[in-house]
């Protein structure tokens, strides 16, 4: 089974990105209690971990409602996943998280300004996109399909899938308390490699994907 696990769970760990997160949150949460962001992070993991189960277990009967096959799914996640990996190489992906922040910072002092009430950022953007977005649903389609005749693999996925989300709440509740030790070289570096990791095994799965359709 570690030959299931250990793909699923790498691939989901690059895709999901915790500690690429971590600067968001702590931006989003700088005026929060410790017990305040563990609760924010809780609820947006629950949440993000509800999304990408539901999708791991009926995305197969979507799509052949769809009448979309999974080889061609397959191929299309691929892609997906390889532009995904390209902005990580080239920083796209910070520059657009640093935007948002920056965005969503400015909406939070105009609420307070007015004295309303600030949005949840445990549901948006914490839990979807940016736990649960476009990539890792499709992540869990492809490893979920990828061993759809296979229950104990398939059960495998689920529980990368559970590492996965059990990882990305102790960094988020962790990291925040170090950021600012972190260097921000370090940290892009770190990006780099997981791109460049990601950009392979999305290139595998566009090879499977085109093959399958090919010999179909």
């Amino acid at each position: 089974m570690l030959e299931v696990f250990i793909p699923a769970f790498v691939t989901l760990f690059v895709v999901i990105d915790p500690p690429g997160i971590v600067p968001m949150f702590a931006a989003l949460t700088s005026h929060d209690t410790m017990e305040q962001r563990r609760k924010t992070a809780t609820k947006a993991v629950i949440i993000a971990t509800i999304i990408l189960t539901i999708f791991a277990l009926t995305g197969e009967s979507f799509l052949n409602a769809l009448g979309v096959s999974i080889d061609a799914f397959r191929a299309a996640g691929g892609i997906l996943l390889f532009i995904l990996a390209l902005e990580m190489i080239f920083e796209k992906r910070t520059k657009r998280r640093e935007k948002r922040t920056d965005q969503l910072l400015a909406d939070e002092e105009e609420h307070e300004a007015h004295g309303e009430e600030s949005d949840d950022i445990s549901v948006f953007p914490l839990g979807i996109p940016m736990i649960a977005g476009p990539a890792s649903i499709a992540t869990m389609m492809l490893q979920m399909s990828a061993n759809q005749d296979d229950m104990l693999a398939q059960a495998t996925v689920m529980g990368a899938l559970l590492v996965n989300m059990l990882l990305a709440w102790i960094i988020l509740v962790v990291a925040t308390k170090f950021l600012h030790k972190i260097n921000d070289s370090f940290m892009k570096a770190l990006t780099r490699i997981l791109g460049i990791i990601l950009a392979a095994m999305a290139m595998q799965l566009i090879v499977d994907g085109v093959m399958g359709v090919v010999l179909a």
